[in-house]
Formats: structure tokens, sequence, C-alpha cells
């Protein structure tokens, strides 16, 4: 149950439960506290995952393992505490694994910590030199900050390497069959409707206040930013799901990829301005878009 609220964005939930079964004299195990420190990660909880962290070792005699540290330098990171989080890392007693060093790099980026960031990659291409995401995580900071030549070489590494970039898909089931979308997508037999409908979305939610961030295009591209960030597969994927089922039915999205900070932001307007309830399962949990409000809190 603690894990089922965790991935649902439920934190406080999670640590709730969490601690009646601590009252009720049970000992949490390992898995239980990779969970619950995982719902405190991902809900802002820093202090409440930390006392957890410390309680292994000092009250449950616990060795925190692997699995453990890596919720902790999630933990630290996504709070933007990311000098804790490098200094965890180098103290640990064991080799930090490829996955530490990546969860620091997914911080650096989000963060914009560019000197970390590239610290961090270089220890993960001498764990895992054929791993697309550690080189994409990279290259997509570098384009946050308009460092165009920097994605470039980025890009002819992996190509040197022979590492292919995985392209982003979301998928939404609509009366029994699954229809995929890859951004920019006109493959789909109501491509046409579905352009129209993001057009007209669009200008539905300028009455909303929303502006595009055009820094979440991670191309130099020549089009207009607005309009590249307009066909991203979930927007597609959701368009299509406004058209094509009834106005009383949720609508559910999986993506290959984490969700972008515009499509975050579009898809809680749209969830207000079209009254419909949006389920969204990134590659990170599950978003739950109703009324303008993510169940994420907008931190994921």
């Amino acid at each position: 149950m603690i894990g089922g609220f965790a991935v649902h964005g439920h934190g406080n939930q999670a640590l709730e439960m969490y601690r009646k079964m601590k009252l009720e004299g049970l000992v949490p195990d390992g898995a239980t506290i990779v969970v619950t420190m995982f719902a405190c990660s991902h809900g802002g909880l820093v202090e409440e995952g930390l006392e957890i962290f410390e309680s292994m070792k000092g009250i449950h005699g616990m060795e925190p393992k692997l699995e453990h540290y890596r919720c902790l330098i999630d933990l630290l990171g996504r709070a933007g505490r990311l000098k804790d989080a490098e200094e965890r890392l180098h103290d640990m007693p064991m080799k930090p694994n490829a996955i530490l060093w990546r969860s620091l790099l997914g911080a650096a980026k989000l963060h914009g910590n560019l000197e970390m960031g590239e610290a961090a990659l270089k220890h993960l291409i001498e764990l895992e030199p054929e791993t697309r995401g550690n080189y994409v995580l990279l290259s997509n900071m570098y384009a946050s900050i308009a460092r165009w030549n920097d994605v470039k070489r980025v890009r002819m590494l992996m190509k040197d390497r022979g590492v292919d970039k995985l392209p982003g898909f979301s998928l939404v089931e609509i009366n029994g069959a699954m229809h995929e979308f890859l951004t920019g997508d006109k493959a789909h037999p109501f491509s046409k409707e579905i352009h129209l409908k993001i057009g007209e979305i669009n200008r539905r939610l300028q009455e909303y206040g929303h502006k595009p961030r055009t820094s979440e295009v991670l191309f130099d591209v020549e089009e207009d930013k607005e309009d590249f960030l307009s066909y991203h597969s979930e927007r597609l994927a959701i368009a299509f799901a406004l058209i094509a089922s009834p106005s009383s039915m949720p609508i559910r999205i999986i993506k290959n990829l984490r969700v972008c900070g515009d499509c975050h932001v579009f898809t809680k307007l749209i969830s207000a301005a079209y009254q419909r309830d949006i389920i969204v399962r990134d590659r990170n949990r599950f978003h739950h878009f109703k009324d303008g409000s993510c169940s994420c809190l907008d931190y994921w």
C-alpha cells in the first residue's frame, strides 16, 4: 500500500501508513524503507526522508544498501540540495553504481548545475558507455541553456559509440484500441482533425494564461519553437482523446519518457478548461490531472 501511494504522488498518505505500521509494532524491512523514501522524494518530504534513512542504522540496526543510497541521492537532488547529494555519494561505504550517478546527473539537469552534470556523466560513461539515457540527459542540459555546439558534440559522441536516441512516444486507449503517437506525428488516420484540435486547444489555453516554455525545446530548430512544443506526443494523444472519447471518460496516457515542464503545465490547464480527468504514466510516476492541478504537486 505504501508503494501504491508513492507512485501515485500521495507522499503524505504513504508516510502516514509507514508511521501507523511502526506504531502497531511492525519493524520495516529494507523494501518498505525504499518505497517510503521514494514517496518522500517525490512528495518533497526531505526531512522526513532523511529521518527514515538515518533510522535504518540508528534504530533498526540495518546497514543501508545501494538502493537506499539511491533513494537518498534522489531525495536530496530533487530538492535542490545538490552539494549534500554529492557529498553523500562520495561518503558511501561502497562504490556508487551507475544508477546513483544517473540520479545525480538527473538532479543536476533539473536544477541547471552543468559542472556537476558533466562530472556525473564522466563516471556514467565509464560504467555504461552504451546507455543512451546518460548522453541524452547531458545533451538536454546543454540545450536548455542554448549551448548548441555542446549538444552537437554529445550527439556526435553518441554516434561514434553507436548509441541511438530513443524516440519519445505516447499511447492512449480509445474504445479498446491503442493509438501511438510520436512527436510531430502525422501518420494517424485522424491526423488532420488532431492538428486542428491542437490549434483550438492552444487558443483556448491562452485565455488561461498559458505561455509556452520554449526553453523546453531541446533542438536548435528554425521553425517556431512554440509550434514545436504543440506537437509533443502526449499533446497529440490528448487531442485525439478529446475528439474520440466521451467527455465523462478519464483520459489515460502512457509515455515512455519524462513529461517536460511545458507539457505538464499544458495538461493541467486542459484538465481545467475541458473538465477532463487525465492520468499520465510517464517514465517516473503517475500524474493525475484534475481541475488544473496535478497529484505530483509539480514535484517530479
